[in-house]
């Protein structure tokens, strides 16, 4: 063994270590919080190139924010691997779509929205909905748009879709129901169409679109990138999958990482299916597991252990750090009373000497912060 590779695996603990040397796919790792994830991912990508498994050019790994991608490109540089491509779905795709459009569509490529805000609160004028246009709505049928396009539902199928899914819809203040949401949505797609503009779903949609209409784009797609990683992958939308399928192809050089209990979009249509039927999907995969818990501390874990064992979601961690101070937990009967008090519990620790740069609040969405402030 080279000695840069024995390098890369001796930084890893046992757990991590079965990640990096699992260098053929298909694999899943379930990881927790804090189980060190990246740093194994990382390290796998960089053992397979140093042992000469895999060209760095030919790799592709997948995350869900540009943040994220930007820490993994910085490690496996500090890694000696400075050539693999680590991007959002979106960036990727984005990527793709305009390389190949002056040769599938031609012509000069659409506008690209940054924000849905502007065309939304024109579509919704557009629709005649007596609606607010303040930020917080427009997100939230940004939301309603976003989720029904990930699921691959049009503007006259959402009505059908929300009965499908029981999904409640919440407009900030707003009594809008499902029809009125279909209205804007498709006031919102006739409005980017007259303008030749895309929104980040619509960068997925078409690149789904052309790899499966294109055999030439989608086979030169499929011989650049032919070793595929996930990271956060109880986090992927059946839109996602749908791309990530089209750019395996039959293939089975893929590491999927991530966690069930950590799936933070399901209202935006992501779902942890693909991850717990992964070994259903590939009969042969490896599993491993990622349980000790390097972020928090022994009573932070064990909270957390107990929450994830009364929901049956398994997979508790080990905790390995010094102990600290034991969570507390406190119920309100509203959600004005527990503003009220959080905010009387800062200005108590801010009285006590604590800086107000230290104390953060963590909640579940944006909306929840809205009575806070």
């Amino acid at each position: 063994m080279a000695q840069l590779a024995q390098g890369i695996l001796d930084a890893l603990d046992d757990e991590q270590r079965a990640v990096a040397t699992a260098v053929r796919g298909p694999v899943c790792v379930i990881a927790g919080a804090g189980t060190g994830k990246t740093r194994a991912i990382t390290h796998r990508l960089a053992y397979a190139v140093d042992i000469g498994v895999v060209d760095p050019q030919r790799i592709l790994a997948l995350t869900f924010t540009a943040r994220a991608a930007g820490e993994m490109r910085t490690r496996l540089r500090a890694l000696g691997v400075p050539n693999v491509a680590a991007r959002t779905f979106h960036a990727a795709a984005l990527k793709q779509l305009m390389y190949f459009w002056p040769q599938v569509l031609g012509g000069r490529f659409p506008s690209l929205l940054t924000t849905k805000t502007g065309f939304l609160g024109e579509a919704i004028t557009r629709a005649n909905i007596s609606a607010t246009k303040s930020n917080t709505v427009l997100r939230d049928v940004a939301g309603e748009i976003e989720w029904a396009k990930v699921i691959g539902m049009a503007p006259d199928e959402y009505i059908k879709a929300v009965d499908d899914y029981d999904r409640p819809i919440r407009i900030s203040n707003n009594k809008v129901d499902a029809t009125q949401i279909a209205r804007v949505y498709e006031a919102y797609e006739s409005l980017k169409k007259q303008e030749r503009a895309i929104d980040f779903e619509d960068v997925l949609l078409l690149t789904v679109g052309m790899l499966e209409e294109e055999r030439e784009v989608r086979d030169r797609i499929r011989d650049q990138y032919r070793y595929f990683t996930v990271d956060e992958y109880q986090d992927v939308s059946p839109l996602q999958q749908r791309l990530l399928d089209l750019w395996l192809g039959k293939r089975e050089d893929i590491c999927v990482v991530g966690d069930p209990a950590q799936t933070i979009y399901s209202f935006a249509g992501a779902t942890p299916a693909f991850l717990l039927n992964f070994t259903n999907k590939y009969p042969q995969a490896e599993v491993i597991r990622l349980s000790s818990g390097y972020r928090s501390t022994p009573e932070i874990i064990n909270t957390a252990n107990s929450i994830l064992r009364n929901a049956n979601l398994g997979h508790e961690l080990d905790p390995i750090n010094a102990h600290g101070e034991k969570p507390k937990a406190i119920a309100f009967n509203s959600e004005k009373h527990e503003a009220q008090e959080l905010a009387e519990l800062i200005k108590q620790d801010i009285a006590n000497g604590i800086a107000s740069y230290e104390i953060a609040v963590l909640a579940r969405t944006n909306s929840q912060l809205e009575s806070l402030e």
